[in-house]
């Protein structure tokens, strides 16, 4: 899965397209490399057991920042120290919708101001909540009002993919209709794996949405059984040249499902396959 002469002279291109028309070519800043980190849910049962020593093996295999998904019976402050321990850094949370509803959400701005995460992002919503059409656009509206709440704050909030998400409303996506109407604050979670498993083309939507992708889920698609993120058929040279270039990408965040006996090992692979990457 390495860059192709084609790859290359997209890019070099842009850079070159760049330079040529800025007045102060010296002043030019190359862009921020987008870090990496792994969503924890990955290795839930391990870090579930010992979770201090999961986020230090996490880091020696090269991860920059870790995603959560649920906290392990753990307070904020003790995680906290955690990650500050490793070197690590906490790059969003699976937050449940519940979790972000008014009653909870002082609650949930406080766990995660203590870990240092600024993306609050809801994992799953029901298919009741997107479709019909109608539906998904009143659900949008309240993404909207948590977002103007949480900015006040620092934060932000988001939705990342599933399968159902790419069923069709009246010729487009529920996932497409959703983020048509939210404000640009709203992160679009896609996850590429789960995209492409539920019929949907990760690739279109995400030029689609310039910007809204802040994190994103590296999942891998086909390939043999137990395939990680660059073993299967996703194109993740387009994959990363749209978060490179129109993305707005902080975060890629390595999600595995495919290898469950062997998890740890699936996100060591990940990380090695996307450092052959360039990544």
């Amino acid at each position: 899965m390495s860059c192709t002469r084609r790859d290359w002279l997209f890019e070099a291109g842009v850079m070159v397209g760049c330079l040529s028309c800025h007045p102060l070519l010296g002043a030019i800043a190359a862009p921020a490399k987008i870090r990496v980190g792994v969503q924890l849910y990955s290795v839930r049962r391990e870090a579930a057991k010992d979770l201090p020593r999961v986020l230090a093996v996490i880091r020696e295999m090269g991860y920059e920042g870790v995603e959560f998904a649920g906290y392990y019976g753990h307070e904020a402050k003790a995680i906290r120290k955690m990650l500050d321990d490793t070197g690590l850094v906490c790059c969003g949370s699976h937050t449940p919708w519940e979790s972000l509803q008014a009653d909870k959400l002082p609650g949930t701005i406080e766990f995660n101001q203590s870990l240092g995460n600024k993306y609050l992002i809801c994992p799953w919503l029901s298919e009741k909540l997107l479709s019909p059409r109608e539906k998904a656009i009143e659900t949008a509206k309240l993404f909207n009002d948590l977002a103007a709440k949480v900015k006040e704050h620092g934060m932000l909030v988001g939705y990342h993919a599933h399968g159902h998400d790419f069923k069709k409303l009246d010729g487009e996506t529920a996932w497409e209709v959703f983020f048509s109407h939210t404000v640009p604050d709203v992160v679009m979670q896609m996850d590429v794996g789960n995209c492409l498993a539920g019929g949907g083309d990760p690739y279109v939507i995400l030029e689609k949405f310039p910007g809204r992708s802040k994190t994103i889920h590296l999942k891998e698609h086909g390939g043999p059984p137990g395939s990680v993120v660059g073993e299967g058929t996703v194109d993740w040279g387009r994959i990363f040249r749209i978060c490179e270039t129109i993305g707005g990408t902080e975060w890629y965040i390595v999600e595995e499902e495919s290898s469950p006996d062997t998890p740890m090992e699936a996100i060591r692979r990940s990380r090695e396959n996307l450092r052959k990457m360039g990544r």
